[in-house]
């Protein structure tokens, strides 16, 4: 199946780095170590997607003609907690780039694990800023739907959000370009499918409590 609007991270490092973050026995220390490896190649596979502009420099040896993106017109907003690794990545390659944040979280009590927003805190100038919405895996796409309405009532448009994530399922990627077709999406992975609990064959697990340790013991 292929989808528009998608890049797919292609660097060999990716299926080594994947390995070791895929495994259930890697202990927190060596899932943070290798799951931060992988974020710093996809942040910037997500940041080569923002608009440049074309820059000539002189060289020690001649003239180069290259290409800059304005640091200051980037807004990247984190989706909690999970985000927020992502977002480390992305501020480690962009170091002025502001930030925004959206506090989803899914009701478990609901078949479909419906998204429920609770929190947003963004630059007051976003409407005119591109954006990098962050957030490590792409499941339902409810929460990454949620996020990104979020993003469009507070004026942003569909062409100025690249949402970067580390793992995508077909379920959620269809979803969501049905509903925004316009925004960019960047990610590492795409995997099988969903399973009936919503989570990702063969994924990872849940993100936020592997890089973060609070995974049941």
């Amino acid at each position: 199946m292929s989808f528009q609007n998608v890049t797919v991270l292609n660097s060999s490092a990716s299926k080594h780095l994947f390995t070791r973050i895929r495994d259930k026995n890697t202990p927190t220390d060596q899932y943070v170590y290798y799951a931060n490896r992988l974020m710093r190649i996809l942040a910037e596979e997500g940041i080569a997607h923002l608009p440049t502009t074309e820059k000539i420099v002189e060289t020690p040896c001649g003239t180069y003609t290259g290409a800059e993106i304005n640091e200051n017109d980037v807004i990247a907003v984190s989706i909690i907690r999970a985000g927020d690794s992502l977002l480390d990545a992305v501020r480690f390659c962009l170091p002025a780039v502001r930030v925004g944040k959206i506090l989803i979280q899914r009701d478990e009590s609901t078949k479909e694990k419906k998204p429920l927003l609770y929190y947003t805190k963004f630059p007051k100038d976003i409407a005119k800023r591109q954006v990098l919405l962050v957030d490590p895996m792409l499941a339902s796409g409810g929460s990454a739907l949620c996020a990104t309405k979020c993003l469009i009532d507070h004026g942003v448009p569909e062409e100025s959000i690249i949402f970067l994530n580390v793992v995508s399922c077909p379920e959620g990627l269809e979803k969501f370009q049905q509903q925004y077709p316009n925004v960019k999406i960047v990610t590492a992975a795409i995997d099988e499918r969903l399973d009936e609990n919503k989570y990702i064959v063969p994924g990872l697990g849940d993100w936020g409590d592997r890089f973060y340790g609070t995974s049941e013991p």
